[in-house]
Formats: C-alpha cells, structure tokens, sequence
C-alpha cells in the first residue's frame, strides 16, 4: 500500500538526517527535486527560499551538516496518505532553543519530489 511506503520513505529520511548520511538523504529524491525553507530566505537570500535538483540539495545540507554536527530530529507524528507525508518533529542544535518543525514531502514512484519545511 502506497500509504505504508510513503510513510516509510519518511522514516528513512529521518534515519538519514540523524546519521548525517549525506547520499542515504539524497538517494530518497528525485534527481530534479525542490526544497523549500524558511532558513534557505535567510541563509540564501538569492533562493527566496527555493533550492531545486540534487545538487542544490547536496550543497544546502552538506553545509548545514558541517555547521550543526550536534543537528538530530526527534519524530512527534508522521501523517501519509497516497501522494504525501506530514511531518513534526523537533530539531536540536546544542546551543540553541528547541524548534517545532512541520514539513511535507510530496512523494511520487517512490521519490520525494517537493518538500517543503514550516517554522517560525
């Protein structure tokens, strides 16, 4: 059922982001994938908040690994139906408050295509 692997796909991600595994991460994209972030405006203000293709993706958290080694996700819920996956979970930094996150990640053949991340 495409609900279980979308969720899936979710759970990998976040193994992915934890480990720091920089090719697990990208190998659940779509080579011409978009992200969009409340933090790529702010760091990347050329972006206006939008990186598309693996590459840019590479370069966005390749950096984000590098400055925030201490960086995990804790999962609150994940919420999937056939086409997307709604996540919350709470990012920790040492050093910096706790930040609530809402992201989706809009999934089609097993491949995230769009993600798109909410804080304030």
């Amino acid at each position: 059922m495409q609900v279980d692997a979308n969720k899936q796909i979710a759970v990998k991600w976040f193994e992915a982001f934890n480990e720091h595994d920089l090719e697990k991460l990208l190998s659940l994209y779509h080579e011409e994938a978009e992200h969009y972030s409340p933090k790529l405006k702010i760091r990347l203000p050329e972006t206006k908040g939008l990186i598309k293709g693996k590459h840019a993706l590479r370069a966005w958290w390749q950096d984000a690994f590098d400055r925030l080694p201490s960086l995990q996700y804790e999962v609150i819920k994940l919420t999937a139906d056939h086409e997307q996956v709604f996540m919350e979970y709470i990012r920790r930094v040492d050093g910096e408050e706790d930040l609530r996150v809402g992201e989706v990640l809009q999934i089609k053949k097993d491949c995230i295509v769009f993600s798109r991340v909410y804080h304030g």
